[in-house]
């Protein structure tokens, strides 16, 4: 679909009765890269991505770049590739993946070619969710990027190494995304809530109000407004009857009750930057390393429900995986360092299963702090002196010239490879801590099995 005039819908004035007006989240689409909020570091000055949406050509005959956009839901992938093609003479065509095929491609492309040809205008072609094409619909692709009949911005959610084929990647700019933080989600609203183009000041948001809206959002600016315009139906069905749409000097409040009404939520008591933050996360870590599945998954939802970063409580998950688990079960960490990777690409709603699963995972694990207590215990013995000298046999200065003219160029050190079952009796720690016992595996799940053998190992290191 071609578009002459991609912020028309922008510079409506108040709705007429019974008009249908674009959702808010369209009509606050940022205009300029001033009214973008986020992504400050891929739109530095200079940067590829600000050069496209600028019109910049570079110097001597560098011409625009195809980019790739890739980052979860609501950072602006859309708007950014409308603000590319709002540059002077460029046309504008939309496609989705979800939709459209290779027969729609090749018919833009051509399309394209006579712009470029006839009139010099160059096409940008915005193709969301591009993920979704297959190998061959990604291939024909090709040609028209090569050729630059088309300036291609497409726009993934998922990790473009594995779902975007090679020689398309090789060809554009990949620009990484990132969710909005608190305050700029918190600075869109507050736009949405002020500028004509939203509710033109028709609206106050209480600011428990604002604070669970942007709770909520996490991070999603289409979220928030979406949410938003939610709350402000409510609100307008609360006033008085006879009541129409109000006006600026008489404006509707947006109560917490609004937004709880419009977005079937309540209202967690949770704040991030204080103590609620801890007390809830430290239950969560502490129902995990007690095995407590129903707790773990309660402590999960209220900070999901709060609006916590899952990122955040991914991480907490790691940790957990291998200071509460480690060798008891191997793959604890697996899962849980799969689960913040797939977090990170996929977003929420959708990343609840993932950081349940996880959860369940070291829930059910058995549990072992050897490797936990092992590593401190390390770093106490350094902490207070005993880092003696490397033996010799294990210095890499073995190696150099002046060692070999020396007749110490291995200084005496076995290669394990040579030995008996891979292992070499000899000393591996300085000699202040040749008795060190750091590391004590528990008779539990498959560090069970590690008892035994590193009994056995240290016998045979040790001598």
């Amino acid at each position: 679909m071609v578009s002459d005039d991609l912020f028309a819908v922008g510079r409506e004035d108040t709705p007429a009765a019974g008009e249908v007006r674009p959702p808010l989240a369209v009509r606050m689409r940022p205009r300029t890269l001033g009214e973008v909020r986020g992504q400050a570091d891929v739109l530095r000055p200079g940067s590829p991505l600000r050069r496209l949406v600028e019109g910049g050509q570079g110097s001597g005959h560098v011409g625009p770049m195809s980019a790739i956009l890739w980052g979860p839901p609501g950072t602006g992938k859309t708007t950014l590739a409308h603000l590319v093609a709002a540059a002077e003479g460029r046309s504008f065509v939309e496609l989705s993946a979800v939709t459209a095929g290779v027969k729609d491609v090749r018919a833009v492309m051509e399309s394209a070619a006579r712009d470029r040809d006839l009139y010099g205008r160059a096409t940008v072609l915005f193709l969301d969710e591009i993920h979704r094409f297959s190998k061959a619909q990604q291939d024909a692709l090709l040609p028209g990027v090569e050729n630059r009949q088309v300036i291609l911005v497409a726009a993934t959610t998922e990790n473009p190494t594995f779902s975007i084929v090679a020689p398309l990647l090789s060809r554009s700019v990949l620009v990484a995304l990132t969710s909005l933080t608190d305050e700029e989600i918190g600075e869109v609203v507050d736009a949405a809530l002020a500028d004509d183009r939203g509710l033109a000041g028709a609206f106050t948001l209480a600011d428990d109000a604002r604070d669970h809206l942007v709770r909520l959002a996490g991070g999603d600016a289409r979220r928030a407004l979406t949410e938003l315009e939610a709350a402000a139906g409510v609100a307008l069905d609360d006033l008085p009857g006879g009541r129409g749409y109000p006006e600026a000097s008489d404006p509707a409040p947006i109560t917490l009750v609004h937004v709880e009404q419009a977005l079937a939520h309540a209202a967690v008591r949770y704040d991030r930057a204080g103590g609620e933050h801890y007390d809830v996360a430290s239950a969560f870590i502490k129902s995990m390393r007690g095995s407590d599945v129903d707790a773990a998954l309660h402590y999960l939802a209220r900070m999901l429900e709060a609006g916590e970063d899952p990122r955040f409580i991914a991480r907490r998950i790691v940790i957990s995986a291998s200071e509460e688990i480690a060798m008891a079960d191997p793959t604890a960490l697996q899962t849980a360092v799969a689960a913040m990777h797939a977090v990170a690409q996929i977003g929420m709603p959708e990343a609840r299963i993932i950081l349940a699963q996880a959860v369940v995972h070291n829930c059910l694990a058995p549990k072992s702090n050897a490797v936990y207590r092992a590593v401190d215990a390390a770093i106490a013995d350094v902490r207070v002196g005993g880092s003696g000298p490397v033996p010799v046999p294990l210095r890499g200065s073995g190696h150099t010239r002046a060692a070999r003219a020396s007749g110490q160029a291995h200084g005496g050190y076995v290669y394990a490879h040579d030995e008996p079952d891979s292992v070499a009796t000899q000393q591996y720690l300085p000699d202040s801590l040749a008795g060190a016992d750091y590391y004590h595996p528990r008779d539990r799940g498959f560090e069970a099995r590690l008892v035994d053998r590193w009994a056995w190992l240290r016998t045979r290191l040790r001598g």
